[in-house]
């Protein structure tokens, strides 16, 4: 026995995705209200932009900084996991920018990075392979 903690399983992970897409909907909508804000003050010429650029901002740096600040979001936290480097220590803010990037690329591309935990030796996702990352429980 290796004293490491033990990785979540595909279902709980897969799971805990849910409930992120939920939260990552209200994240959504409070992005969009706060460039609904801002185009009242900037003009309706840059709306659109605006908006696209502040949600497209919110999305990951609501990610980002809760992985930074403890590797957990409130879906990890239900779920008893938290991410940590590979060699278990805490998430730098560059590292958890590369994870986001990488898990956006890998469920664009049809789910790829989920589907790489079927045949990861440690069921870890290809983008927290990629990141230097892993999951883990936290019982």
């Amino acid at each position: 026995m290796t004293g490491r903690p033990a990785t979540p399983g595909i279902g709980r992970r897969l799971l805990s995705l849910v409930y992120e897409a939920l939260l990552l909907i209200a994240v959504v909508l409070l992005a969009g209200g706060v460039a609904a804000a801002l185009t009242q003050i900037v003009g309706t010429a840059s709306a659109r932009f605006l908006t696209q650029i502040i949600v497209a901002a919110a999305c990951p740096s609501y990610f980002v900084w809760q992985w930074h600040r403890g590797g957990q979001t409130l879906p990890m936290k239900t779920w008893r996991m938290r991410l940590e480097t590979a060699d278990g220590t805490e998430v730098a803010v560059s590292r958890a920018l590369l994870r986001a990037a990488l898990a956006t690329m890998g469920y664009l591309l049809l789910g790829v990075s989920v589907l790489w935990a079927f045949a990861d030796s440690d069921r870890q996702f290809l983008h927290d392979r990629l990141a230097g990352t892993r999951l883990v429980k936290t019982e």
